[in-house]
């Protein structure tokens, strides 16, 4: 058993003594009220269908009771009484559907809700309210096949009221099996995690640059060819080489119906995805003539992000629309959504500015250029869509140009496209990267290649999804929220997991509860029980929200940093912090698939410097000279002197953080303008703190990001003498993040009078996108210093987002 399955059972044994009385559902119901006494559930209790239609929902139901109970309960339509389980329907006058009520007395469980779906969401939180596997019956179960043969003692349940309902009316979890195929079973289990948590959209994105996901019967290209690819990229962008694996797969429409069919079921929407007119270089290479070079190569990517000379665009000739009804028609006969999603993101206008035929065309329809064409092309297809009954919804690129008059946009670059959309009165899906991407890294200890930023569990949970800009009859048209999972670095279910859990659970109580009910540190006490959930699901999961975190800040004297690691007050006993010096070495462990140390070894020893007793959660260590600071969280009674033992039963977890001082780390900082709020890094001191990025955009939370200049103005406190000064900027093309364009440097003695005494214009390519611009200053000296670094600006033609203002990221400024 490895280190983090023995604290989460110790977890599990401790909240369970100290909350016996106190719910442990996620999301957490609107209402609870608590009685004397517990209702007992044994073979002998049935199940009775007072309301009509709720056959399936039962079936579901009776096989979540066989995993977890090892039988089934009898289904009866007479009610014998006492020890039942009654399902029912009442009018409940809640603004959407879902709203149920659930009673627990002596008689037995009823279940009122206010239709089907009410019912179900009914039976998912009775579920909860079961005693969870305990970790001792689960951990000694290593099969999870063999889960159903254990028989657990008869569960009993308090008493108790619930009145519980849906905050809003859309509640999504996107998945995207484009980069990666993933077969139906897979998909279907992805929809019971969505079911268990109250989701009730699935956004399914089949087509996209990398394969063509859906079976459209007319054109068979598009799955013989458009859904394999030769190879992939190896590791993060641009990667390290190419596979050369053909990869690909594709879903049959017989499988589509099955899909939509199991999810229907559980009460949860499949809402497709067909991505046009951009990322549609899978399209083009089953049909090339269909792009605006009908003799150019085309072929499924290889690689990640629009990028390279591939023409991924669709040209808007009658033939495309032609394609594009016949792909509607076959879809819409597939998936009886209200909502088509038309994707609509990321569209390279390059090649319509080279098409001589696009560019008759924005004159022949007097469009104002090409932004105005894309508008153009969704509000055609839109127009389509809707004389077939349905909507079409995008992402919030669609408003470039102008919106088509009926879509729905879906705001995934920040808030600000779906509060736009909102103000002109149409809905909206919030879905900003900040909250709602879990492919991003949610450890700032990067155990595997994401595609970057850090989205950590707390961000998650305090995500408002209705904007404050907003007026109260703007904000109706907030219909909810939605997690997307791209799968660029995700390949396998294991790591689709990882990436959900938990942080699939706390936004299911962002959407579900009400928001005056959300508390988060009562989802704190019950994150031990949502890991035992997991378990029992035998479904992998993160354990980030127990790593060491760190944060840096100024030491008060002025001289160097504070390093102040914290870890969670989890409320287990015989925990240390440990840290060390840059002089020391530590060996790390390697571990494998399931969590076990692969290769056993043992770090030497190292100097302490600070020591947390086992009731601290944090300490600091004054940092003043360049060196690598170590944390390590152990369980005491390993320790034997300065030593610590690690092995499979020993573990240590470790936070290692490399600083490099120069006269400008720690010093007084201040920022003319404030970096954007999606890239804050540590705010204006993350320019001067010592740490220097090494991973590009993998860690774009460690940058500050702007949409224009930087001005940092430097304060060293007294007269200092330098040679140079450096500034670190990321340079990431396929990001739409580019290179400072120069760098402008002035002196001053009282920090009011500055005078410029240089520029420095060469930009340095050090490591993944990493580069420096340094100018060379021998024997200057000043007290304060300001250095200003300028933006790039319009991104050129023929580079992701062509025409729009660059990004400038901004990792440090040294003066040495």
């Amino acid at each position: 058993m490895n280190y983090m399955k023995k604290l989460i059972a110790l977890l599990f044994v401790m909240m369970s003594v100290k909350t016996f009385s106190q719910l442990n559902i996620t999301p957490m119901p609107a209402e609870v009220k608590m009685g004397k006494g517990n209702f007992t559930i044994n073979r002998n209790t049935v199940i009775v269908l007072e309301g009509s239609g709720l056959e399936k929902t039962v079936d579901i139901f009776n096989g979540e009771l066989q995993k977890m109970l090892g039988f089934k309960l009898k289904i009866v339509k007479v009610n014998p009484g006492k020890n039942t389980i009654t399902l029912n329907f009442e009018k409940l006058d809640y603004k959407f559907p879902g709203a149920y009520n659930l009673t627990v007395d002596e008689k037995g469980i009823y279940i009122a809700g206010d239709n089907e779906t009410g019912v179900f969401y009914g039976l998912q939180t009775l579920i909860q309210l079961l005693p969870p596997v305990s970790g001792k019956q689960l951990f000694q179960t290593a099969d999870a096949s063999r889960l159903n043969d254990i028989r657990y003692p008869a569960p009993t349940i308090p008493y108790l009221f619930i009145n519980d309902y849906p905050r809003f009316e859309y509640r999504g979890v996107h998945f995207d099996v484009s980069r990666h195929f993933f077969p139906v079973n897979y998909v279907k289990k992805y929809i019971d995690y969505l079911a268990a948590h109250k989701f009730n959209t699935f956004h399914w994105h089949l087509t996209d640059d990398q394969g063509w996901r859906i079976e459209i019967k007319k054109y068979p290209k598009l799955t013989s060819v458009g859904a394999w690819r030769s190879g992939t990229i190896i590791g993060r962008f641009p990667g390290s080489g190419n596979d050369s694996i053909r990869y690909g797969g594709f879903y049959t429409q017989e499988q589509i119906r099955e899909i939509v069919k199991y999810a229907g079921d559980r009460y949860i929407t499949v809402l497709p995805e067909i991505d046009i007119p951009g990322h549609s270089m899978a399209a083009l290479a089953a049909y090339p003539e269909l792009g605006t070079d009908s003799t150019y190569p085309y072929k499924v990517a290889e690689t990640w992000g629009i990028n390279g000379p591939f023409n991924n665009v669709l040209n808007p000739t009658e033939k495309t629309f032609k394609f594009l009804e016949d792909v509607f028609d076959e879809v819409i006969k597939l998936f009886p959504s209200k909502y088509i999603h038309v994707g609509g993101d990321e569209c390279s206008k390059t090649w319509w500015k080279q098409s001589a035929f696009c560019q008759q065309l924005i004159k022949d329809k007097n469009l104002k250029d090409e932004h105005g064409l894309q508008s153009y092309i969704i509000q055609r297809v839109e127009k389509y869509i809707n004389s077939k009954g349905r909507k079409i919804i995008g992402w919030d690129e669609i408003l470039e140009g102008g919106l088509a008059p009926n879509a729905s946009v879906m705001s995934w670059r920040g808030e600000e496209g779906g509060i736009a959309a909102a103000k002109q009165g149409h809905d909206v899906v919030m879905t900003p990267g900040t909250y709602c991407y879990f492919d991003h890294s949610q450890t700032r200890n990067e155990d595997s290649v994401t595609i970057g930023s850090y989205l950590p569990l707390e961000t998650v949970y305090s995500y408002e999804p209705i904007p404050a800009a907003l007026t109260a009859a703007e904000a109706k048209h907030i219909l909810g929220a939605q997690a997307n999972l791209w799968t660029e670095y995700i390949s396998n279910p294991a790591k689709v997991e990882y990436m959900l859990f938990p942080r699939m659970s706390a936004l299911s109580e962002v959407l579900w509860t009400p928001k005056d009910k959300r508390n988060w540190n009562d989802f704190e006490r019950r994150i031990p029980f949502l890991m035992q959930r997991y378990e029992s699901w035998a479904a992998n999961y993160s354990k980030a929200y127990y790593d060491l975190d760190a944060t840096v800040s100024a030491a008060q004297d002025g001289n160097g940093l504070v390093w102040q690691v914290k870890r969670k007050p989890n409320g287990s006993q015989g925990m240390d912090v440990l840290f060390a010096d840059g002089n020391s070495a530590i060996a790390l462990p390697a571990y494998d698939a399931d969590g076990k140390i692969s290769t056993a070894v043992i770090p030497e020893k190292f100097e302490v410097k600070e020591r947390a007793r086992a009731d601290q959660n944090s300490v600091s260590l004054n940092v003043t000279a360049s060196g690598t600071a170590r944390a390590a969280l152990y369980n005491s009674t390993n320790q034997t002197g300065m030593e610590l033992v690690m092995d499979e039963q020993h573990p240590v977890t470790v936070l290692t953080q490399k600083f490099s001082f120069n006269k400008a780390t720690g010093k007084k900082i201040t920022l003319k303008k404030e970096a954007a709020k999606n890239y804050p890094g540590n705010g204006a001191f993350t320019l001067v703190d010592g740490i220097q990025n090494t991973k590009g955009a993998g860690r774009s939370s460690e940058f500050l990001g702007f949409l224009g200049d930087c001005e940092a103005t430097i304060d060293f406190g007294k007269t200092t003498v330098f040679d140079k000064v450096v500034i670190h900027a990321l340079s990431q093309h396929s990001s739409w993040i580019w290179e400072p364009s120069r760098m402008e440097v002035s002196l001053s003695e009282d920090g009011v009078n500055f005078v410029p005494v240089g520029i420095g214009e060469e930009f340095i390519r050090v490591n993944t996108g990493n580069g420096t611009i340094t100018m060379n200053m021998a024997n200057s000296s000043a007290r304060v210093i300001k250095v200003g670094v300028k933006n790039f600006g319009k991104i050129p033609e023929g580079n992701p987002g062509a025409g729009t203002v660059s990004w400038l990221f901004v990792d440090e400024i040294e003066v040495k």
